[in-house]
């Protein structure tokens, strides 16, 4: 026996071993790193390390929330530079990530609420034909609010509105580009929800009369960030009398441009309103005009003081502070928002500190958050929400 336990070993040492499984070694990064997540300044740069497709290549790739950049900015009027304003807020959004995305004012974390958020990069524009430029934002944004949504039942329990086709849609955060992509996104919003309010957030009403506008010296340059909304207006894609800008404080030709205005369907609030009545008073404005039917809200950084957000291309003092612009947008969760976009940063113009581009980012995550709370107050699943009336929100 004794001889025979010996000899196991011995014949052990002789059993054959398969060459390409005795020259692998232990990984090095594995072993000991293996799975550590990218912190904000490594990985590749997505809004919020989001997950990342390219969904205009890919129309079955289902998603509840999109962010898409649209890198356009072909018909400014002064500083140009919004075209690299996607890849500047995606950029300002690295602290955030979906694991670290509570906020302890609004008690959620819009990541984690079981919508599904895509970054879903950025539309191809061509930056030498305004026109064909028009088109692509147009067929783009229409492909995207075909895409499959990733939870409809996440959508019902959010009270989100269906479109005209009876069906969800995602909901689609896009970051601009200059102000003027939002013509061919009303188009595309309009075609799924029919006539929406607009909460305008800006310096400028950009509902100059291209007939009186400067520089409009043909009917494409008539087309800009300073008249889409009265194109829009002409087109019917924004409903009559339900719209608003907040935070004007531009100067302008004279009375005639408040006429044409108000003729657009727009009122408006100006920015010194926030010392004379304060943030309430101004959200209760908005709410009471846009009402409970369809709203799509869009945000040039413009409206935020330049000394808190110098990098834009149309500056003017006398602006909202970054923490007076997000506590009115804290008083207007529940809304029945169907889009939104971030527009006009133009990030040449930022400090070295990226002061503007985290502004910016910050207000995306409050539209996700707008949207993550969902609809209050009504039952806006329906296609035929009241397209008037008040709309109380649950105040924060």
């Amino acid at each position: 026996m004794r001889a025979h336990s010996t000899l196991l070993p011995l014949l052990a040492s002789f059993v054959l071993v398969p060459p390409a499984l005795a020259r692998v070694p232990t990984d090095p990064w594995l072993s000991e790193f293996g799975g550590t997540p990218d912190l904000s300044f490594s990985g590749i740069t997505t809004f919020a390390h989001l997950p990342h497709s390219r969904c205009l290549d890919r129309p079955d790739t289902p998603f509840d929330v999109a962010i898409l950049g649209v890198p356009f900015d072909t018909a400014l009027s002064f500083r140009p530079g919004a075209r690299f304003g996607p890849n500047g807020l995606r950029s300002g959004s690295r602290r955030q990530r979906p694991e670290r995305g509570y906020s302890s004012v609004l008690g959620i974390n819009p990541y984690m609420t079981g919508l599904n958020i895509l970054d879903c990069g950025d539309v191809p524009v061509n930056p030498f034909d305004t026109p064909t430029a028009i088109k692509q934002i147009n067929a783009a944004y229409r492909s995207m609010l075909n895409h499959p949504v990733a939870s409809e039942e996440k959508m019902r329990e959010l009270n989100m509105q269906k479109g005209l086709d009876g069906e969800y849609h995602p909901r689609i955060i896009a970051l601009g580009g200059d102000h003027t992509i939002v013509l061919p996104i009303l188009d595309a919003v309009h075609d799924t929800y029919g006539p929406v309010s607009v909460i305008h957030f800006d310096a400028h009403i950009d509902t100059w009369n291209p007939n009186r506008y400067y520089g409009s010296v043909s009917v494409q340059a008539g087309v800009n960030h300073g008249t889409f909304f009265w194109h829009a207006y002409e087109q019917g894609f924004i409903k009559h009398n339900a719209s608003i800008h907040a935070g004007i404080r531009t100067k302008f030709s004279g009375p005639v441009d408040l006429t044409d205005d108000v003729t657009a369907g727009f009122d408006l609030v100006h920015t010194m309103d926030i010392d004379e009545h304060g943030v309430e008073w101004i959200a209760e404005k908005i709410k009471a005009r846009v009402g409970d039917g369809p709203v799509v809200i869009s945000l040039d950084v413009d409206v935020m003081d330049p000394a808190y957000v110098p990098a834009t291309g149309t500056p003017e003092s006398g602006g909202w502070t970054t923490r007076e612009l997000r506590w009115i947008l804290y008083n207007l969760m529940g809304l029945n928002i169907v889009a939104c976009d971030v527009v006009e940063l133009s990030p040449a113009y930022d400090t070295n500190a990226e002061i503007s581009a985290i502004a910016a980012a910050d207000i995306v995550y409050d539209f996700l958050a707008m949207l993550a709370i969902g609809v209050k107050g009504q039952d806006a699943s329906s296609a035929s929400a009241p397209a008037s009336g008040g709309h109380t929100a649950d105040e924060l």
